[in-house]
């Protein structure tokens, strides 16, 4: 047996621990690791605004991948820092969990309360730059992977104040440095949103590609461009501030003629997209004001109920912002907000913040009750076709508009479904799976596009209504993970445009009544090949074109024989099983949520009810569309 002493204990710097495990620091070395990169120095900036010292933030991704961020703030400390002895900047840059943001004073509020964010960027460069202009002194220092080249140094006189960040990422760790512009362009938006006054501008020298953000509006102007595609109930959003203690709450909110709820939360500008407190509050205020409206005024019968959270939140866009200064993140991902206490704060101002917009504006009052009333009858309709689908959902297959095939493993975890387009495709899937673990659900023609369907309506619709009987979870609200009777769910439709227009319209729905099967990894789409490719008896399968004609150019022989294969019907079950379903071979991609927001707007512009926009979306890309079956 080998030995196990304490020579074997391996005792990491923090830095060489970053670069060691970077995915434990910023969640991967994918493109949003490096994305990750730029918004931990750009956040930086943004407490520098937040604590009123910045209004400008200059971001540039130059042409050889170096990233810039500039601010017009105080500028980091330059002097020697009393524990480290060496330049409070340079503590800054290489110590972890260091900063100014844990005692209260320098920052009374911020969203980088963990301290590594410029260190783990600097470890995970190649090559950085920090200068900083203050007291009327220009200061640089240099690294190279975390390491410091010299001390720092003065390098000339300096107007102003502020500081500028330069990286390099380290292709030895991230491999191709590819930014996407919109991704990274989408934060800086958010961040102007949330920082009225503060002018961001974003510059892409390799794409020639630039833009500015400047909003004297803050959060009202988020609301705006989150509604602008959509009828409006009332012509401007209503805004709610006020202060508690020393947490700041502000809130803005619009009704449209749509059905569902775009809802973002934030504390001190960070995108919490799993909620927390400030969200509760938020959400039990605006219920409790239309509730205490309507029954004032006799909108909602002595005999009749209250109106619940989800008939007040359908057709709302909504952002809530919470600014205070010790926020309880929970982790360094920072999703999710624990201060007990916000709840309560938020909820008080909200409420009588709302309260005063709707005896203020009586015709605005009685158009959003009056939606809110209509969205409860509605629900009610919905709950009787509900309990109607979960009585067949005891799963006689029989019943079943979609003719589930199910697989005889009881352990939901080890259990899969298949939706399948189309009963041909659905054949030969029943013939070709494995029945212990695979199930398989034929879907007849095109689902409903629940984008431009109320709930009631989603709810009649027979191939949707087979889905949610075969998972068993519910929808919307109600969305009851701990029941769900297959942990992998498989989108398998065609490799053509009606195969591509059945999987948007299946994802639609996933994302707006099932988005936590989403987000708890459980949704996936199979990858069918494209095409056979025979040399003599050898046979290879392709799964896009670039393949194909590598593949094609590799064999080098001019007898090949290629069967293009248009849907998944074209294949006998053998094949189905071998390129598409066995776990040991086949191809499948995991549907994320990477931008809750961005996958909305992106999902209302493809299947919404305003045309230009999706008419101006396809026009933009027509050139990049190739090998279309029209």
């Amino acid at each position: 047996m080998e030995q196990y002493t304490a020579r074997d204990i391996q005792v990491l710097g923090e830095l060489e621990a970053v670069r060691l495990r970077p995915g434990m620091y910023i969640g991967g070395v994918d493109q949003r690791g490096l994305h990750h990169l730029v918004n931990e120095i750009v956040d930086n900036s943004i407490d520098e605004a937040m604590a009123g010292y910045c209004d400008r933030i200059e971001v540039t991704i130059h042409k050889d991948r170096r990233v810039t961020v500039a601010d017009n703030g105080r500028g980091i400390p330059t002097e020697i820092h009393p524990s480290t002895k060496v330049s409070a900047v340079e503590t800054v840059m290489t110590t972890l969990h260091s900063g100014a943001k844990f005692g209260g004073q320098s920052y009374k509020v911020c969203g980088g309360l963990h301290g590594v964010g410029a260190a783990v960027v600097n470890a995970l460069s190649a090559w950085f730059k920090v200068e900083v202009r203050r007291e009327g002194k220009l200061y640089r220092q240099e690294y190279q992977c975390g390491v410091p080249l010299s001390p720092v140094t003065v390098i000339g006189d300096a107007d102003g104040n502020g500081t500028s960040v330069t990286f390099l990422p380290d292709k030895e760790i991230f491999g191709k440095l590819d930014y996407d512009f919109d991704s990274l362009a989408q934060f800086f938006r958010e961040m102007a949103y949330l920082n009225k006054g503060v002018e961001i501008s974003f510059q892409d020298e390799q794409h020639d590609r630039e833009l500015t953000f400047y909003f004297e509006g803050g959060i009202v102007s988020f609301v705006r461009h989150l509604n602008r595609k959509r009828p409006k109930l009332h012509p401007r959003p209503i805004h709610i501030s006020g202060m508690v203690d020393s947490t700041m709450v502000e809130a803005a909110i619009q009704y449209n003629e749509g059905f569902t709820e775009s809802t973002f939360s934030f504390a001190n500008c960070v995108n919490t997209s799993d909620g927390g407190t400030h969200l509760t509050g938020f959400r039990a205020a605006l219920t409790r004001a239309l509730n205490d409206y309507a029954r004032k005024y006799k909108l909602l019968k002595e005999n009749e109920p209250n109106l619940s959270g989800d008939d007040v939140r359908e057709g709302l866009s909504a952002i809530i912002s919470v600014k205070l200064t010790e926020p309880q993140f929970e982790g360094q991902t920072k999703r999710r907000l624990g201060n007990p206490d916000v709840k309560n704060q938020v909820e008080s101002i909200a409420t009588e913040g709302m309260m005063r917009y709707l005896e203020e504006h009586p015709q605005e009052a009685k158009t959003i009750v009056e939606k809110c009333l209509n969205a409860a009858q509605a629900r009610e309709a919905a709950r009787k076709a509900r309990e109607l689908v979960i009585k067949k959902a005891t799963i006689d297959s029989e019943t079943l508009p979609g003719k589930l095939a199910d697989c005889s493993e009881r352990n939901p975890a080890l259990r899969e479904l298949y939706l399948v387009e189309g009963p041909s495709a659905g054949g030969s899937a029943k013939q070709g799976r494995e029945r212990h673990f695979q199930a398989i659900l034929p879907l007849r023609g095109k689902i409903l596009n629940v984008e431009k369907a109320a709930p009631s309506k989603m709810l009649a619709h027979d191939e949707i209504r087979a889905i949610i009987a075969a998972l068993g979870i519910g929808t919307g609200s109600e969305l009851n993970l701990s029941k769900l009777r297959y942990h992998r769910v498989i989108i398998m439709t065609d490799a053509d445009v009606d195969g591509s227009h059945i999987r948007t319209l299946l994802l639609t729905f996933f994302f707006r009544y099932m988005a936590g099967l989403i987000e708890n990894g459980h949704l996936y789409i199979a990858q069918p090949p494209l095409y056979r490719i025979k040399k003599g008896k050898e046979q290879f399968w392709v799964y896009s074109e670039n393949e194909k004609e590598e593949l094609v150019a590799k064999l080098g022989d001019k007898n090949l024989e290629l069967q293009r294969y248009k849907g998944l019907g074209e294949m006998n079950p053998e094949q189905l099983w071998e390129t598409t379903m066995d776990p040991k071979s086949r191809k499948t991609l995991q549907v994320i949520i990477e931008d809750a927001m961005k996958a909305g707007e992106i999902i209302e512009m493809l299947m919404g009810d305003a045309v230009p926009p999706r008419k101006a979306f396809i026009q933009a890309r027509a050139r990049q569309a190739k090998n279309l079956d029209v």
